[in-house]
């Protein structure tokens, strides 16, 4: 198993690996989950998937067994900035507004979690392997692109994993019911060393 961060700018050198990764969102969330989101080509993508996003995927000779984007808070594209605030702004119609306790923060050394998944493919054996192997390498990306948190919307036990592996992960916000999935924002404190 591979972890692989991608950005724009090294698309080029990991051939199918950012398409695969578009492909298994989509099975994940659209045939899995069955959200109505944007598609084409059997891929799922959205207004956040830009240049000032990277990719997490943790892959297998060409699978894609899990992954996650991060999206600076300070990132704009049209009239969009990032899921969360986005969301508390009243600009999405699939999450609620009232998802964080507070404003959504907009800051250099804060980023956004978000479309975090784990093939469903995954045997059940290696589960707790792919997610700390997508939590270890979130966290490591993030802090290069200069984060001291993240802001993230995942399932409501999600929390408990997060601080297996060593992550500091709060709640930001109540429990809410998100296309028939129960969600809470976290923010996840990456100042503390990792075990």
């Amino acid at each position: 198993m591979e972890v692989t961060t991608l950005s724009i700018t090294n698309l080029h050198m990991h051939g199918e690996l950012f398409a695969n990764m578009l492909r298994a969102r989509h099975d994940t969330f659209i045939v899995r989950n069955n959200w109505q989101l944007p598609h084409a080509d059997g891929m799922e993508f959205d207004q956040y998937d830009t240049p000032a996003s990277r990719w997490v995927a943790v892959h297998e000779l060409g699978q894609i067994l899990a992954g996650v984007r991060l999206t600076p808070t300070t990132a704009r594209c049209g009239i969009y900035s990032y899921m969360i605030r986005d969301a508390q702004r009243g600009l999405l119609d699939s999450i609620p507004s009232n998802l964080l306790w507070d404003e959504a923060p907009v800051a250099d050394h804060i980023w956004e979690s978000s479309r975090v998944f784990v093939s469903p493919s995954v045997p059940a054996r290696l589960r707790l392997r792919v997610q700390m192997m997508l939590i270890s390498e979130m966290v490591m990306s993030a802090r290069k692109l200069g984060a001291t948190s993240l802001l993230g919307l995942i399932p409501e036990h999600s929390p408990r994993l997060a601080r297996r592996s060593g992550i500091d992960c709060q709640p930001a916000g109540p429990v809410l019911e998100i296309e028939n999935e129960r969600s809470v924002c976290v923010r996840i404190g990456l100042a503390q060393k990792m075990h």
